[in-house]
């Protein structure tokens, strides 16, 4: 070969060394993080200190990490060697991360005394750490779910920002994102904690009996919110002495699914709500972006999430109809069924607990980050129907320009053979679709674009078959 042949190499896959500065970033973020599994394991540090710096830590350290992750790049699609690291490819890192995530949530939900968490007494450990927070929204020690609120926040905040520097080349992504941050801070934490201070959804009875806590998180509306219609939510929304915030909360909450909801969804689809405010959806775009492509295009998948996400949206509008006729006719039964064992213990354990908490964040690095919205979200189930045969929504494609570079498909994280419709310049209508718009973000070509246009003949379009290799349309 002479000297002036060019030679032939593989390009590396991991092309960008991390820096000093992102080294920086690093070791604050995993020093806060330190800090909190300081305390989980009963290491004596100052509590209000200790919880400003692990949080603050977590926060700064990974913004300045992202910062100079990105900005030292030029804009544009980031793909940076998804396939090939070990997190983000269920390799030996993805599947460590996976298991911690499922044990985290299985102690929350039915283990929290291993956090430190001491209902009759003082809190040890983890827990303790974030009393001094507690004690400053509602006067009050921290519960594990105040923990968790604050973590599931932080992790939003943190996340999101990482998200606004690698998408900051499409302004559709910027202005979700922001509005997703803002969403789970002010209305799913800050709100909620303040009224809980102010003693406006933990009510009693005129016995003084504790009658329970009702979420403030209007945007968590049923029948996400399947505890909407409980006796004891019932009834502290109604308390006289808390008025008038909790029956405007009431009239809201079922505004929300018989008004608000279906009118939105018709003119906007579904993304509004699970890509711009809902909690779960904003975790899964945040913590969850490194995993999106992990989301299934398998036939088998496809059939499985109509299954899995109507199967819950049944099981959800039954479970309710049995707890308001319980409700206004006093009685725990209904056709001889014991509506607690048979209907709300059932749901609250397999749905609402193992499915879109264990199964729905603890599997992020397996199974990618929409598990509970693609399969399992009754909400997103009764959008979905209304996007599919009653809106304006639907993502438009130029099938001229469609090189079939698969980036569409690929990061569709619910699954979605975008890429079959590109090819045919066809309009993507489907009930499955979040609206988060990334289809379009890692487009080079500038195929997709998300639109409103004319919901005509919705109704008429045959029905499809997705799988791995093509979309078959039934004759």
């Amino acid at each position: 070969m002479s000297g002036t042949e060019p030679s032939l190499s593989i390009s590396n896959p991991h092309p960008h060394k991390t820096d000093a500065v992102q080294k920086a970033g690093l070791a604050l973020a995993g020093l806060g993080l330190l800090t909190l599994f300081l305390a989980w394991g009963n290491i004596p540090i100052p509590k209000t200190l200790g919880l400003i710096f692990a949080l603050a830590g977590i926060v700064i350290g990974t913004a300045i990490y992202s910062w100079r992750l990105y900005m030292k790049e030029p804009e544009g699609i980031k793909n940076n060697g998804v396939m090939f690291k070990s997190l983000s490819s269920r390799g030996v890192m993805g599947w460590v991360a996976g298991v911690i995530l499922t044990a985290f949530y299985v102690i929350i939900y039915w283990y929290p005394e291993y956090l430190g968490y001491k209902p009759n007494g003082t809190n040890e450990g983890f827990v303790a750490l974030f009393d001094p927070l507690s004690q400053f929204f509602k006067g009050k020690p921290a519960t594990q779910w105040f923990l968790y609120g604050t973590l599931y926040t932080v992790s939003i905040l943190a996340l999101g920002i990482k998200f606004l520097f690698k998408y900051r080349h499409n302004a559709y992504q910027i202005k979700r994102t922001l509005v997703v941050i803002a969403a789970q801070l002010f209305l799913a934490y800050l709100i909620p904690e303040i009224l809980a201070g102010l003693n406006y959804n933990d009510a009693t009875n005129v016995q003084g009996e504790y009658l329970g806590y009702y979420d403030t998180d209007i945007k968590n509306t049923w029948p996400l919110d399947y505890d909407f219609f409980y006796e004891y939510h019932m009834d502290a929304m109604q308390q006289e002495a808390y008025q008038p915030v909790g029956v405007l909360y009431l009239i809201v909450g079922i505004a929300m699914f018989l008004v608000i909801t279906p009118v939105l969804t018709y003119y906007v689809g579904k993304r509004w709500y699970c890509s711009w405010v809902c909690g779960c959806g904003g975790l899964a775009e945040t913590a969850g972006d490194p995993f999106r492509h992990l989301s299934s295009k398998k036939l088998s998948a496809w059939k499985l999430e109509r299954w899995l996400i109507h199967g819950v949206m049944v099981f959800i509008f039954v479970m309710t109809a049995a707890t308001v006729y319980g409700y206004f006719w006093n009685t725990g039964e209904v056709f001889g069924l014991n509506i607690y064992s048979t209907f709300q213990q059932p749901y609250g354990f397999l749905i609402g607990a193992t499915f879109s908490g264990v199964i729905g964040v603890g599997f992020y690095p397996m199974l990618g980050s929409r598990v509970w919205c693609r399969f399992g979200c009754p909400m997103a189930g009764y959008m979905g129907l209304i996007q599919r045969f009653k809106s304006r929504f639907r993502i438009t494609t130029n099938g001229g320009q469609c090189i079939s570079c698969g980036n569409c498909s690929t990061y569709c994280e619910q699954g979605i053979d975008v890429r079959w419709y590109a090819q045919r310049g066809q309009n993507i209508v489907r009930a499955s679709c979040v609206g988060c718009g990334i289809c379009s973000a890692v487009c080079p070509r500038g195929v997709l674009k998300l639109e409103n246009g004319p919901d005509q003949n919705r109704m008429e379009a045959p029905a499809i078959i997705v799988g791995n290799d093509s979309i078959q349309l039934i004759k």
